[in-house]
């Protein structure tokens, strides 16, 4: 077990190990601090011109001992301790500052985004005597515009706060607000965020899709916050004060998660996740979720399954000592592979795997493309943005059942049903899976073989939500990745899908604009233009 954390060296072997005897101190649990303790850390900092601190468990036990410089200090990972909802970390953080100084806006910082019991700052005298402590714990208070109260400063000798009574009243009124929000453990309660140097109101509707996308992985959305910035920060994405309120605001709320709109690479995750004690995923992970809850067919689980680990492997972050130990005991010391190397390699064994397993799968597709081809069956692709109703439009032509839910992605695996048209014509019409801007090129990958089948329609129906404000940016979505796999060159129906849902002067401008034909997918009674002009257009086919 690693014994100091932080920068030693330069340390005299002699200075190293009285601050490793820091760990023998037992601080009694109902204390802030012991006077014993706190002489020791001005001693030792006073000694080394250092900031000398300690993470204490609420039992009294010091967890860890951290050395920094003269003015700033570093603590290390905390994500062993969990704070639940209505909870705090159950840590408290003891620091010495080398002169008269009270607590820092990074001490600040540090209390609220790890959700610790207490932080506390000892000011050091000329001689090396304590000097003032200050003190500051979370505010419960949701209406409080500062996150944290800040004690007055006291003399060491002089400290009559009941630490455990302390800590036990802000959790108590912790738990009444997020009691207040109706907590459920067995759901997840979210956060959205965007963060955007673009238009305010491109992040709306993005921010928009994505409660839709949280909705359909059965994800409680809590609130959604969008920050509009000139330059977006490199490291956390946002900036770090509203990284804070995002802290307090999840505590409140009795958060469970942070869902950012934004694809997050992973040293912003591992940034953001060092300093926020919740759990932290971006856009794509939310899609990848709700494609691995789709997934039916032994094919598409596999599809899935690649997409994630292709995601996973460039973020897979060492976040502990742990994952730094070489593998085994005796036998196993020396130049060894570490757990985390030995996790890549299992990842890209896989991953070489599934790749050879879906190549089996493209070949049965071009056989099967191969038997199409000899019977002469026309084959029409219904295509579209997520949740257009491009089942709901399969099922009316054909008199199918094909799963229709009002979600996004409902639809994962395609289906392809028989339609006979006048004079014993007789198509096939493929659903494919929901299009969507920004489709992580992991799921692009992954679905390759399916989205080939494209290639070989004849015919395209573009499933265009007449009723979504947005339908010109899904539009070009569409659009874009039809250009990607270079099937833009096929015959396309545009189709303007929940026309019920709109007023007829609208529809009458979405039809100039569009060129495409109305229909409510639900009524069979509005298909028959589509049906005319689909029959015209198969007649005409070479085939």
């Amino acid at each position: 077990m690693k014994k100091v954390f932080g920068n030693t060296s330069g340390l005299k072997a002699t200075q190293l190990h009285d601050i490793e005897n820091l760990y023998r101190f037992k601080i009694p649990p109902e204390t802030v601090a012991s006077i014993q303790i706190i002489e020791e850390l001005c001693r030792l900092s006073h000694d080394i011109r250092r900031q000398i601190g300690i993470l204490v468990e609420r039992s009294g036990k010091i967890t860890s001992v951290v050395v920094g410089d003269h003015k700033s200090i570093m603590l290390p990972d905390t994500s062993d301790y969990t704070a639940p909802p209505g909870r705090l970390k159950g840590l408290r953080y003891l620091h010495v500052h080398l002169k008269e100084e009270p607590l820092t806006q990074d001490d600040l910082t540090d209390l609220t985004l790890l959700r610790l019991d207490l932080i506390a700052a000892i000011t050091l005298t000329a001689e090396g005597s304590p000097g003032k402590l200050y003190l500051a714990t979370l505010s419960p208070d949701p209406s409080r515009s500062a996150p944290c109260h800040i004690f007055r400063a006291m003399e060491p000798g002089s400290l009559d706060i009941n630490y455990l009574e302390l800590i036990k009243s802000i959790e108590t009124e912790l738990s009444k607000t997020t009691a207040r929000h109706d907590v459920d453990s067995g759901v997840e309660r979210a956060i959205l965020i965007s963060v955007t140097a673009g238009y305010r109101n491109q992040a709306e509707a993005s921010i928009t899709e994505l409660k839709e996308l949280a909705r359909s992985s059965d994800i409680l959305v809590l609130d959604t916050v969008i920050q509009h910035r000139k330059k977006i920060d490199p490291r956390f994405l946002l900036g770090i004060g509203k990284l804070e309120e995002l802290s307090i605001l999840a505590m409140h709320q009795g958060a469970t998660l942070l869902v950012f709109d934004q694809e997050l690479n992973p040293s912003q995750v591992k940034s953001i996740t060092s300093r926020v004690d919740i759990k932290v995923i971006d856009r794509t992970q939310l899609i990848l979720d709700i494609f691995a809850r789709r997934a039916k067919t032994s094919e598409g689980k596999l599809q899935v399954e690649l997409a994630q680990l292709q995601y996973m492997l460039p973020r897979l972050i060492q976040q502990n000592t742990a994952l730094s130990r070489l593998a085994g005991g005796i036998g196993g010391r020396g130049p060894g592979e570490t757990k985390l190397e030995m996790d890549r390699r299992r990842i890209r064994d896989r991953i070489t795997h599934i790749e050879k397993a879906l190549e089996q799968v493209k070949k049965q597709r071009h056989l099967q493309k191969s038997r199409r081809e000899k019977k002469g069956l026309p084959v029409i692709s219904i295509i579209g943005y997520t949740n257009a109703g491009k089942s709901t439009l399969l099922n009316t032509l054909t008199k199918s059942h094909v799963l229709a839910e009002s979600r996004l992605f409902a639809t994962l695996d395609p289906s392809s049903r028989r339609m006979r048209f006048p004079r014993d014509i007789e198509v096939i019409i493929t659903d494919t899976v929901g299009f969507i801007k920004n489709l992580p090129k992991e799921l692009r990958v992954a679905f390759g073989a399916t989205l080939e089948e494209l290639e070989s329609a004849d015919l395209l129906i573009h499933v265009i939500d007449s009723s979504n404000p947005d339908y010109r940016s899904q539009i070009q979505s569409v659009q874009k990745i039809l250009e990607d796999l270079k099937v833009d060159r096929i015959e396309t129906i545009h189709v303007l899908n929940k026309i019920d849902l709109i007023d007829p002067d609208t529809l009458a401008g979405l039809m100039t604009e569009t060129g495409g034909i109305p229909v409510s997918a639900k009524k069979a009674s509005t298909l028959q233009p589509l049906i005319d002009r689909m029959f015209g257009l198969i007649q005409k086919s070479p085939l």
